[in-house]
């Protein structure tokens, strides 16, 4: 994440229920290819990526940068969720000067609907709210993507505004520390 001002990177991994957050190694790398080449995964990003250029795409080192963390189960990774400014550029903003902190989460298939993704979230938000406190985050997703509205809405981001990006409809919903431990 860029401009994260004082904040050290990276974050001591934290520990939820069930998952680590940390920060990414070389045996995930087989993991980020598979997330970028997934059919399932990739249905409203876009579209997947050829598997052979991800294989000579992607570092061996991949995801190593601050505002990502990687979501690992038993040792293994099922996911990222990351934290970056939102671009001025882009529509969807709930600051006059843009560069909110934008979260964004993918999961390997074999990990949907068990609450891993709600689970990891959380421990990123609170992260998040003790290392920038009183900052919101937002959050965009296509509202066809109804898995991913239903983890928006059970982690407390609000609607703010919908807008058409990428050919498709998007939903933009905001969370703030303040509203949800006040």
């Amino acid at each position: 994440m860029t401009d994260l001002g004082p904040v050290a990177w990276p974050p001591v991994p934290t520990r939820t229920e069930r998952l680590v957050l940390r920060e990414s190694e070389a045996r995930d790398r087989a993991a980020f290819i598979e997330l970028s080449a997934s059919p399932e995964v990739r249905t409203y990003l876009g579209g997947p990526r050829p598997r052979d250029e991800l294989e000579r795409a992607v570092p061996a080192l991949p995801g190593r940068r601050p505002g990502l963390f990687v979501v690992d189960l038993d040792g293994a990774m099922i996911g990222v969720i990351s934290l970056d400014r939102r671009g001025a550029e882009r529509p969807g903003h709930v600051r006059p000067d843009a560069g909110e902190a934008e979260l964004s989460y993918v999961f390997l298939p074999e990990a949907w609907g068990r609450g891993y993704a709600a689970e990891a979230c959380t421990a990123v938000l609170g992260w998040f709210a003790d290392a920038i406190p009183g900052e919101p985050v937002v959050l965009c997703t296509q509202t066809a993507n109804v898995p991913s509205m239903r983890l928006a809405a059970k982690l407390g981001f609000i609607e703010v505004e919908r807008f058409e990006e990428w050919g498709a409809e998007q939903w933009f919903g905001m969370w703030s520390p303040v509203a949800v431990s006040g």
